[in-house]
């Protein structure tokens, strides 16, 4: 994966853990990174570790200024961009009866309709140079259904049926979209479980453990690069076997 040497990548949500994983993993291998995210504190402590890194405060919900950040996140790595790693998002749960329409709405404007004016804005910009690789986190839940996140897992799921309808656009234009469905994974979130719910989980796990973020970084490497050029359209499940498509 030598060929990411100088790629200009953004990652969005780059201050939790599988953002800060994501950020390492490309760094290593020499690609220019914007990492973008809501606390500047945590932005400025990986500009300081990782080389290669320029950073943007940016609020994804603020969706009449995506147009914008693309640019400016462009601009800051030399105006071409050759990568974007949509990973950013939110869970607000709740049960169905219980949930109210704003926390439907938040999680489905956040979650999908910005992912899909990050990949609207980022295509514009990657039509100029005729190639471009765009690879969306979505989350094992929105192929299998969750507990209390009818909103979270409308949303992953809206971003995998997205993502195939934008493959199909701009194959051609050498525009590879594709998704990467982590199950259920150590970081931050997971660690709030509690035990005897987080056990349930690791029972119905063939691989008997949590993945860590690092397995979502190496996906995020393949796609990223030419050895997935054939690849497009496509899910690519990180989850230890939790769920076989």
């Amino acid at each position: 994966m030598n060929d990411l040497k100088n790629k200009n990548i953004i990652v969005t949500g780059a201050t939790g853990g599988i953002g800060n994983s994501i950020i390492k993993r490309l760094d290593n291998l020499g690609a220019n990174i914007l990492a973008s995210g809501t606390k500047i504190e945590k932005l400025e402590e990986l500009k300081k570790e990782f080389k290669n890194v320029k950073i943007l405060k940016f609020d994804i919900s603020q969706s009449d200024q995506i147009e914008n950040f693309i640019e400016d996140a462009s601009n800051e790595l030399g105006a071409s961009l050759d990568c974007i790693v949509n990973n950013a998002g939110i869970t607000q749960d709740n049960l169905a009866i219980r949930m109210n329409i704003d926390e439907w709405k938040k999680v489905i404007d956040i979650n999908l309709t910005s992912t899909f004016l990050m990949c609207k804005f980022a295509i514009k910009k990657m039509l100029k140079t005729k190639k471009g690789k765009i690879i969306n986190i979505t989350s094992v839940v929105g192929h299998t259904g969750n507990l209390g996140q009818a909103n979270y897992t409308a949303s992953k799921a809206g971003i995998i049926a997205m993502s195939k309808s934008l493959a199909i656009e701009y194959a051609k234009k050498n525009i590879n979209i594709n998704c990467i469905s982590p199950g259920f994974i150590k970081t931050a979130m997971t660690d709030k479980i509690d035990e005897k719910f987080k056990d349930l989980i690791i029972s119905k796990i063939p691989s008997a453990r949590l993945g860590e973020p690092e397995d979502i970084a190496n996906a995020v490497l393949f796609l990223a690069s030419s050895q997935s050029d054939y690849v497009n359209g496509e899910t690519l499940h990180v989850n230890g076997g939790m769920y076989m498509a």
